[in-house]
Order: structure tokens, then C-alpha cells, then sequence
């Protein structure tokens, strides 16, 4: 087993600037289909789309789901990718230091392929674990365990940059040491469970 630290990232919030966009979808599909859950577009941050039907439009018709699926394979493919402050930077000096890292992440291949066109950054990623390629999304630790399956390292030597809930609680499930992003949620309501916690990566040098 590797035992230097490897650099296992979040893509929505960590990497990219797309959860106030993914707010607004949600909120509105919340709104049209009449939840009735407060802060909908919060609950369901860093949760596979399959676990957000199963959970939340279980209720609906399977052609009702389809057209939820539609609009949201629609609107992804047309969000604006932008990166996170200091996130490109971080990623390259990561890996000319030889830091391996890997992308673990709720969006499916699809979306991925379309961040990669927007945004170049697919060299940095020793592994990428999508949610094709699970069958338990976060909160449970299943994407994070099988990155370092894929980098041949153990748990205790990866960190894990999150900015969710459920994905904080995945990274932890996994018995790895959470860098928390207060970019979705204030600082002080993830930073109990993270060993640290920063805005953005324009000052982030040192674990």
C-alpha cells in the first residue's frame, strides 16, 4: 500500500463554481412538484441524482422522473464552469510535488465529459469515481473507499476536500482526514467535522 498523502477532490463546490446554479434548479423543481421541504436544494447537496429520486420522487410517475431527469441532463450541460478560487493552481502544483489525486464525485460520466470540455483539468486525476461507477452514494463512504482502492492507499493517508454534508460525511465514513470548503455552508456548521476548513484555495498551501 502507498503511504504518501493523496489529494482526493469533490467536483461541485470544491473544483467548480456550480452549486448557486444547481440551487436554483433545485429549488424550482422543489417548488413545481410541491415538496413542501424547506432548503430542498440544501438537503440533497452532494447526492447522487438515483438517491435524490429514490428519496425525494419516489412519489412521482416514472414519466414524471423521466422529465425531472431530462430537464436536469439539460440544464448541466449548459451551466457555466467556472473553477473555484486558487482551485487550478492548487491542482498543479499538487501534481508537479507528485501528489496523486483522484475526482470523487456524485455527477455521472456525462457531466464530467462536459466540465472536462469547459475546463481542462482532467491530467490532474489519477482515478475519477462518478456515479456510474457506484451503487451507494454519499453519505456513505463507497466512491471515497474504492478511489483509494483504485490508488493502492490506504484510507489514513488520504484527504478528502469536500464541501457538502454528505459528502463530508462520506470522506469521514472512510476513515479519511475531511478538508472542509465553506462554500456551500458557513464555516462554523462544517467545522466540526473537518480538520480544516477554508474558503477557497488562494491561501491553501500546508495540510
Amino acid at each position: 500500500m502507498n503511504e504518501q498523502p493523496t489529494f482526493l477532490f469533490d467536483l461541485d463546490g470544491v473544483i467548480i463554481n456550480t452549486e448557486p446554479q444547481y440551487d436554483i434548479f433545485w429549488k424550482n423543481t422543489a417548488e413545481k412538484y410541491k415538496l413542501g421541504i424547506d432548503n430542498f436544494e440544501k438537503i440533497i447537496k452532494g447526492a447522487t441524482l438515483p438517491y435524490i429520486f429514490d428519496n425525494y420522487f419516489a412519489h412521482l410517475s416514472k414519466e414524471t422522473q423521466q422529465e425531472i431527469a431530462i430537464a436536469n441532463q439539460a440544464f448541466e450541460l449548459e451551466m457555466d464552469i467556472l473553477p473555484i478560487p486558487g482551485a487550478l493552481l492548487f491542482l498543479e502544483n499538487a501534481k508537479k510535488d507528485g501528489i496523486r489525486m483522484g475526482l470523487v464525485t456524485s455527477s455521472n460520466d456525462r457531466k464530467i465529459d462536459y466540465v472536462f470540455n469547459c475546463l481542462p483539468i482532467s491530467q490532474y486525476f489519477d482515478t475519477i469515481v462518478s456515479a456510474d461507477r457506484i451503487t451507494r452514494g454519499k453519505p456513505d463512504p463507497m466512491a471515497y473507499l474504492l478511489a483509494a482502492q483504485d490508488l493502492g492507499v490506504s484510507p489514513e493517508y488520504c484527504y478528502v476536500f469536500e464541501d457538502s454534508f454528505n459528502g463530508i460525511d462520506s470522506g469521514n465514513a472512510a476513515g479519511m482526514k475531511v478538508i472542509g470548503l465553506s462554500t456551500t455552508h458557513p464555516a462554523e456548521k462544517i467545522a466540526e467535522k473537518c480538520i480544516k476548513v477554508i474558503p477557497d484555495f488562494t491561501e491553501f498551501f500546508t495540510i
